[in-house]
Parts: C-alpha cells; structure tokens; sequence
C-alpha cells in the first residue's frame, strides 16, 4: 500500500472480506507483522477479518527517513490503512508495545477512526515514563546502561547495512530482553528473525519519539470503549507497571497479567491473548459484554 507521503506499506489481510468486523494489528518496535501472525490466524474467521501491516521501516514496509520515525506519523499511517482496507463498518483496534502506543496517538490525531472501534486492545506497552526504563537492571545500573545506549543508538543510527544481525549470534539477547521463562521454539524462532532482521537505523530513529511519550491523557478516548490491557509479569521493556498505570488511568479497561510472560505476550500467550482479543469482536447483536471479556482466560 502507498501511503500519502509516498511511503509503500506491506499490509496483510486474513479471513474473508465478507466479514463484519475488521481487527487491526499494529505491532511492537524493531519487529514486524509476524509477530502478530499465530493470533491472527486464530482470529480471523466468518466474523472477522484481520488486518496487519509492517510499520514505515520496519518489515518489508520501506525504509523511511528518520525525521518521519514518529508516533504522530505511525498513527497517521495506521488511520490511512483503515480508510484504505475498512472504511465502513465496526473495528477492534490491538497493538502490541508501539504498536500499543500508536493506538494512544491515534485518539489524539483521528478521534473518528477510534469512534468506529468497537474493542481495543493494549498490549505490553505503556502510556509514558520510557525514557527511564531501566530494563530490569538495578538503579546503580542505569547511569551506565544511558550512557551505553546512546553510544548504541548514535552508532545505529550511523550504520549503512540493512539488519541488525544474524537471528543465531542475536538469539541469546532476544530471550533476554523479550522472552519471559517457558517461551517455547516457535516464539523463539519467529521474535529472533523478526528483530534481527530490523534495520539499524529504525532502531535508532524511533528511539526519542518513545522517549517522548507520554499519553496517559488520550486513554480517556476509550473510556466507552471496552478495552483490555495485557501485560507479561517478566516484562524488561515495557514492565507490568506500565500497564498497572494505564488500568488506573482507565478503570473501565480490564487488565490481565500472564505470570512469567516477558514482553512478546502475543507470541507467550497465543491461545488466551486470541480468545480476549476475539471477545472484543461484537456478536451478532453488535455488542461485547464483561463477560464475554472475561471468559477470556
């Protein structure tokens, strides 16, 4: 899909195009759309139509220039792809980590998008406060880890070539800093490729639009909305706090917490985070009740 600005999107489709309701799928940084893969095949079906896309840089979307690596620009692009592929009838709107957070900027740029929802999905990411995330290390830890990132992403951003790495030398850190305990080979094997697989320079650019977020505000957007939040208890990145700060900011949202999960929740946890995910797509009486959601599990 071109997008308005010129940029060409990989966007995928699941299930039947006489589904009633679409589910949109926006995944995490420095991942891609494969990520999302075993849930959406669990969902789509007769009643649902699934939709999942590569964000601008990441996948098999096209590079872009850092200046455009914005949460703004991902919710801009995430409102064309709904127009493009749904442009009528009722959504379930899920991200993953960025993914997640794009969904927050979605309520503040394309309050009419987030209008049409009919379920929303919040999964291991955060409302703000990422600019100090300490990754699960101690506090005296942390003035080393900034001081190391930034010669990290300086230098990432600099790097001409066009993956981080080989999936086999990147295994070892991708379980240490996504993977909770239990994470079978599948989940091993599909979030390994998919981050060593990210270009070097979107790790780095997106970088400061995380650091900046902070919409805790824009959650208020689906107050009327029924909304779930799903957090890994072993999250290094986006911790269970994060999400314990969202369900507080929006008490009407229902948040799960899967004890050893780390921050791939949607590949730890296929089966439950499908059927919590499916409980939000209305029945034929075009509603979702507590119930259904918390049936869930």
């Amino acid at each position: 899909m071109r997008l308005s600005d010129g940029t060409d999107l990989h966007v995928m489709v699941d299930g039947p195009d006489t589904a009633p309701v679409t589910v949109v799928l926006a995944h995490g940084w420095t991942l891609d759309s494969g990520t999302w893969g075993p849930v959406s095949a669990a969902l789509a079906g007769p009643g649902a139509r699934v939709v999942r896309y590569d964000h601008r840089g990441h996948g098999r979307s096209a590079a872009v220039d850092p200046a455009t690596m914005t949460l703004d620009r991902l919710a801009d692009d995430l409102a064309e792809v709904v127009a493009r592929v749904a442009p009528t009838g009722p959504l379930v709107l899920a991200g993953h980590s960025m993914g997640g957070m794009t969904l927050m900027a979605l309520a503040e740029r394309h309050p009419g998008v987030v209008a049409r929802a009919a379920g929303i999905g919040l999964v291991a990411t955060a409302a703000g406060g990422l600019a100090t995330t300490s990754f699960g290390l101690p506090a005296v830890a942390v003035p080393v880890l900034r001081a190391a990132e930034g010669r990290l992403f300086g230098a990432m951003g600099r790097a001409r070539r066009a993956r981080l790495g080989d999936p086999r030398v990147l295994a070892p850190a991708a379980r240490w800093l996504l993977l909770g305990t239990g994470a079978d080979e599948e989940c091993v094997r599909i979030t390994t490729r998919s981050f060593a697989a990210c270009r070097p320079t979107t790790l780095a650019g997106f970088r400061p639009t995380l650091a900046e977020h902070e919409r805790e505000a824009a959650l208020a957007a689906f107050a009327e909305i029924p909304t779930v939040v799903l957090a890994g208890s072993r999250d290094r990145l986006t911790p269970v706090a994060a999400s314990r700060r969202i369900a507080a900011a929006l008490p009407s949202a229902q948040l799960t917490v899967f004890p050893g999960s780390g921050h791939m929740v949607p590949l730890e946890r296929v089966g439950p985070v499908a059927r919590i995910l499916g409980a939000l797509v209305p029945d034929q009486r075009g509603s979702v009740t507590k119930t259904s959601i918390n049936s869930g599990l």
